[in-house]
Order: structure tokens, then sequence, then C-alpha cells
């Protein structure tokens, strides 16, 4: 029986990232078990070689040159995050290895001329857009805006502002915080202060989230809306009753009309006992991306594949897929979802809405 085609990739499996990187990572790896059941491609199994990155980007730099040139892995894919795909990304090229990124979706890693790169998610400066179109629907008008100083959240805080002024409304506060911060009173005050009716925050890590939430209970801060970059079940999970009401981006839900959704979620259920989130699917959908580009290429070869890839449009478990000839991503806009009775709903944009939003009652209209 012939070699399996090894795939290298890091993962964050501890550290800042680890919620979402190892969902990532059981994506691939769920990915990689349908693949080898249904007889692998190219008539071999695939085989993920897959190191903990620690979250941190010397990390996974160091890895995926090892990836490369000692374990001499025959395919890349990407880390967790755009600061780590903008990490590795001049690795990956060096080596010209096609690298499709998963989960990274900040624009300025796909402007520096590279040829390799390929983007699944929408684009980081579209992860709030959801929010502000549904405000702007509910006649709310001043928006306060709070994002992470890294890569990611600093785009999608931009992205956030641009639309907030393109249409009209009003930026009441805006501001950057410090990666680790653990204290968010100081701004939530003045958010308070400022009569600020919709915030919308980006950050890289579910925690920073789940502190700002509770500091708004704590405080008895009040907003008409709180929406945030990165919808996943452990959010409610750390919250309970505190996160009714709250919304976020998801790149992918369960409800979505994707081909193969039902199975994947049965069966990532099963293997990992527990529910898919977005950052599951987009590893698994990636996956499927770099087979279906060996498949339709007939070769493991890097420039074969990575023109397959820039003509391809083609629908994932995850999402529609089609790029530039950047490698940029030009047909997914995500989702936006409410908590509702401790489920997620889709509630934008309305062609995929499994919900109407509902707005969450005052302490005046509660008594």
């Amino acid at each position: 029986m012939p070699s399996p085609i090894r795939i290298g990739a890091t993962m964050s499996a501890t550290g800042a990232y680890a919620t979402q990187g190892i969902a990532a990572q059981n994506g691939y790896l769920l990915c990689e078990q349908h693949v080898n059941a249904e007889g692998g491609v190219l008539g071999r199994e695939i085989e993920f070689v897959i190191y903990d990155d620690e979250s941190n980007s010397q990390r996974a730099r160091e890895l995926y040159t090892q990836l490369i040139v000692e374990d001499d892995v025959e395919a890349i894919m990407g880390p967790y995050g755009s600061t780590l795909t903008e990490a590795v990304a001049p690795i990956t090229e060096r080596y010209r290895m096609v690298h499709i990124s998963p989960l990274a979706a900040t624009s300025s890693i796909w402007e520096q001329g590279r040829h390799h790169l390929f983007m699944v998610l929408p684009p980081a400066e579209q992860f709030l857009l959801g929010l502000i179109d549904l405000a702007e629907e509910q006649g709310f008008n001043r928006i306060a805006v709070l994002q992470e100083d890294a890569l990611f959240p600093r785009a999608a805080g931009a992205g956030a502002i641009a639309e907030v002024k393109k249409r009209g409304m009003e930026v009441a506060l805006e501001r950057t915080y410090n990666t680790g911060t653990e204290d968010f009173s100081d701004f939530l005050l003045e958010l308070a202060a400022a009569n600020v009716e919709v915030l919308a925050m980006a950050a890289s890590t579910l925690d920073d989230f789940v502190k700002v939430r509770q500091q708004l209970d704590r405080l008895g801060i009040e907003l008409k809306l709180f929406g945030n970059s990165g919808a996943v079940s452990q959010y409610h999970d750390a919250l309970g009753e505190s996160a009714e009401g709250d919304l976020g981006l998801s790149a992918w839900e369960p409800s979505l009309p994707n081909p193969g959704v039902d199975a994947f979620v049965q069966d990532y259920q099963a293997r990992f006992q527990t529910q898919p989130s977005f950052h599951a699917a987009g590893g698994y959908g990636a996956c499927q991306l770099l087979i279906t580009a060996i498949e339709r290429a007939g070769t493991l070869h890097s420039d074969a594949l990575r023109q397959e890839l820039l003509a391809m449009d083609h629908t994932t478990v995850f999402s529609r897929f089609k790029v530039d000839q950047r490698g940029y991503q030009t047909a997914n806009q995500g989702a936006f979802i409410q908590w509702q009775n401790g489920e997620k709903v889709v509630v934008w944009p309305k062609s995929l809405a499994t919900a109407e939003l509902k707005l969450k009652p005052t302490s005046t209209e509660d008594n």
C-alpha cells in the first residue's frame, strides 16, 4: 500500500488561542477520517502531522520550518488566526507551498504580493458588519467599538468604524486595549456616560468577551446590543443566562444550507463529544478545499494546486469559496447569531436567518 500523503500544520492546543485552535485541529482530523474512509486521494490516504504552536508566533515559525525542511511533508495547511498566519506566511511563500488558511481574515496579509496563500473566512473588516446592519435596522445610532491591540481585532474594529461612518451613524467611543487586559471598567463607565446603545467588540480570545459581559453586568450597564467578532458555544457555557440576547459573528452554523453539514455535525459530535464551532467547520472545510484541489490537479505540485484554487468556485461544509488573484476571499460574508434560550440562532443576513432579532428588556421595562 502506498505511503500516506503527509499534510503539515500547527494549531494552538495551548495558550491564548486554544479554544479556537483545538476546534480547528479537530476539524482537520475529522476531514482526515472522512477522506480516508472514502479511499483517500490520488490512491493514497492522508495523514495530518499537527504540532502545538502554543499560540506563539515564534514557535509557529520554528514548527513550519521543521515541517517543510525536516519532516518533508507534501502539503501544508494553515494555523489558527491572523497573527500566526502572518507569522508563518513568509515561510510557506519561501518554499512555494500552497497555504490554505482556515481561520485568518485580516486583509493586510493578502496585500503583500504573496502567491500561495488562500483565505477561507470573510475578510476581517466585515466581521462586525452584521451587527452594524442590525443596529441601523433598529434605529440605534450611538455605537462604541472596543478592539484588542492585535492584527485581526484591529482590522475588524477599523472595518466596524468605517461602516458606522459610511452609514451616517455615530462612533460615540472607540478604544484599543492591550492583550491581557483584565479590567475594562474605566472604558465601560465612559461608555455608559456617553449613552452608547451598541457595543461592537473585536478580540482574539473568548475570555475577553466574557470579561466584558461580566463587568457590564457587575456595573449595571445596559446596552441595546452587544456583539463580538467570534461566537462560540463556550461563551454561553461561561456566562449562562447573562449571555442571552448577546450577538456574535459566526462564519458557520449547523443551520446553513451547505452540502454535507448534517453528516459533519453528527460525526463531529460522535468523535469529540461536543458541538462543532465555526472554527471546527473552518478547519474541516479548508481541508476539503485542499483535497478538491489535489483531485482536480491530479498532482501535489504546488503550482498546479495554486491554479486550481484560483479558478475554484466551490462550496464546502463551511462556506462558498471563491478568491481573486491574491487568494483573497470574495464569496463568504458569514452570519450573525444571537443567543436565544441558550441556543445560537442566525439573525443576519435575512436570507439565512432562523429567527428574528430579540432586544433585551431593560431594567425599567422589567419593573
